[in-house]
């Protein structure tokens, strides 16, 4: 029970931003309307996979400077895990749209070609595309200790990717999305407190249980690994 704290903790989390996502009050903001409550699923999940994705990059590090490949396997497991948190947010922020800049009857309402040139959006697909190639780069190298130390370093370039394609890029341009042009986006004092109370919850409860799989998967992997080399 004592190691077990932190996935207990995940799911009373999740409960709560779910439950009180659903239906604690939220602020009337004139665009967003009730869909203003999706903050709590699309943006929390990306900030989880933020975090998930340094933890990945962290582990490569610690490969190339032990050789350890345990390292690199919870290096490729964590960032697995970001990337299914990367889609789903996207996919959350893909419903958020259809009711806010492709509804013709929303104040927030954009062309389709403005949509489509959103430098978050391509920032995003960018920086999801890059670690694709992470996978597909480990999968075509045969050789153990070649594969690991590429694989290290091509997950040093695409975190050093990461952070400019979605945060930093899109805030020098012309944005749809809070954060346009330098402004602060999530700044606290533009968040309403009734957002805030459910919003950093669900970034530590989505944060939790993506670590708690990627967990479960890199003990998989270990398990595989150790027949592998009992067979060899």
């Amino acid at each position: 029970m004592r190691k077990s704290w932190w996935k207990i903790l995940s799911i009373v989390l999740l409960v709560y931003a779910i439950v009180g996502g659903l239906l604690l009050p939220v602020p009337a903001l004139r665009q967003l309307q009730e869909t203003v409550r999706n903050l709590y699923y699309h943006v929390s999940m990306w900030f989880a996979m933020m975090i998930l994705f340094t933890i990945s990059l962290v582990h490569s590090i610690r490969y190339l400077r032990t050789t350890n490949f345990k390292y690199d396997i919870c290096a490729r497991d964590y960032s697995a895990v970001a990337i299914v948190l990367g889609l789903l947010g996207y996919a959350t922020g893909v419903i958020w749209a259809s009711y806010t800049w492709a509804d013709p009857n929303n104040p927030a309402y954009a062309s389709f070609g403005s949509i489509v040139r959103e430098p978050k959006l391509i920032g995003t697909a960018i920086a999801l595309l890059t670690y694709f190639a992470y996978f597909v780069l480990r999968s075509s190298i045969t050789d153990i200790d070649k594969r690991a130390r590429v694989s290290a370093v091509y997950n040093i370039f695409a975190y050093a990717m990461l952070f400019p394609s979605i945060w930093i890029i899109p805030r020098l341009l012309p944005s749809l999305h809070p954060g346009q042009e330098g402004n602060p986006a999530l700044d606290f004092r533009d968040v309403d407190t009734r957002l805030r109370m459910v919003f950093w919850p669900a970034v530590a409860g989505w944060t939790l249980l993506a670590v708690w799989i990627a967990t479960l998967k890199v003990r998989i992997d270990f398990l595989k690994e150790k027949k592998w080399l009992h067979a060899k």
